[in-house]
């Protein structure tokens, strides 16, 4: 059992340091690259076309099956997702293990099962909370992501109004574009790194919500933190997720 809690507490690490590069911003990453390559990024996530092939240096093979999403994807297909799919799709071992060779880190081969277990289940939670605040809406009864794209230097106000109050920053942010019955609607997501519980060495806080770019998002956070702060679970809970739950692998 302590080899795996130390392989799991090595792929969090890992996972956190990809979360950080990830999609941080197209002009960096095209900055880096000759145009040919940057032309190939995709702007809706700033990931380029997937690459299944082993990369130099790699010790042995990864596997490349993808596994499927629960999230519906709209109508916008990036060249990374199979086309036919309704929902999307998870990158594979290699893909992430080649990601993070061309952002310059040094993977290791083995963590990278943990690393894409982590990612999935993460990116599943942050849907599951997303659709809370969908299920608010009539016409939210079939939400779909258009598109995502991480930024984590750019805290959000909350973010830095919690660090205000003492409170550690986020070590990272995503804004998800959701298709609303035609309408685009841009959530916010703010990962916090959370205390390891016993048996389980790696624990997030996710602080997921509807960006303040209109009255209605204002409203559906009023309604949600409400129904939060009533409910009790506030209880022990982390003060940077007021209504959000914790995801822990």
């Amino acid at each position: 059992m302590e080899n795996r809690n130390e392989s799991a507490a090595s792929a969090s690490r890992v996972f956190t340091r990809l979360s950080k590069t990830t999609c941080s911003s197209v002009d960096l990453e095209a900055a880096s690259k000759p145009p040919a390559v940057a032309d190939q990024l995709n702007p809706r996530n700033n990931m380029p076309s997937a690459n299944q092939r082993p990369g130099p240096g790699q010790r042995i093979p990864l596997p490349v099956e993808r596994v499927q999403s629960t999230i519906p994807k709209a109508d916008f297909n990036p060249a990374h997702q199979a086309e036919a799919s309704r929902t999307w799709v998870y990158p594979s071992e290699q893909m992430f293990y080649n990601a993070m060779k061309r952002k310059g880190w040094q993977p290791k081969e083995e963590d990278m099962a943990s690393v894409v277990a982590i990612h999935n289940t993460v990116n599943e939670e942050c849907w599951r909370q997303i659709l809370a605040y969908e299920q608010l809406h009539s016409e939210g009864e079939n939400p779909r992501l258009i598109s995502f794209c991480g930024r984590p230097k750019d805290y959000s106000p909350k973010a830095r109004f919690l660090n205000f109050l003492g409170y550690k920053l986020p070590f990272d942010r995503h804004d998800w574009v959701v298709d609303r019955c035609g309408t685009e609607v841009r959530y916010v997501i703010d990962f916090y790194n959370g205390a390891p519980q016993p048996g389980q060495p790696i624990a997030m806080h996710l602080d997921v919500r509807p960006a303040l770019d209109s009255f209605s998002a204002l409203f559906d956070r009023l309604q949600l933190q409400a129904k939060w702060t009533f409910s009790g679970d506030w209880m022990g809970s982390s003060p940077a997720k007021p209504a959000s739950d914790k995801a822990s692998q």
